[in-house]
């Protein structure tokens, strides 16, 4: 946990906006679940693009709000060669 109590699940990006790769358990769970539906609903719901779209949006818009509420110091951009307070 960082010092505001959130969970730190994945390392910031060394450059840019965003999250970067897990650094915990239980960000591979989250990562691993994501793969998961992505392969399953392309399995199961490959022919029917609607479908697929209704599923797949959900899960991207979940794995983000997660990857960005459970990344170490959050969300900002960096610019590793100017500042390395991460």
């Amino acid at each position: 946990m960082d010092e505001d109590g959130r969970p730190e699940w994945f390392a910031p990006k060394r450059f840019g906006y965003g999250g970067g790769r897990p650094v915990s358990w239980q960000g591979w769970l989250v990562l691993g679940t994501y793969v998961a539906i992505v392969f399953g609903a392309g399995r199961l719901l490959g022919q029917r693009p609607l479908a697929m779209a209704g599923v797949l949006v959900p899960a991207t818009a979940v794995l983000i709000l997660v990857v960005a509420k459970t990344t170490r110091g959050g969300w900002h951009w960096r610019w590793n060669w100017i500042e390395d307070d991460d």
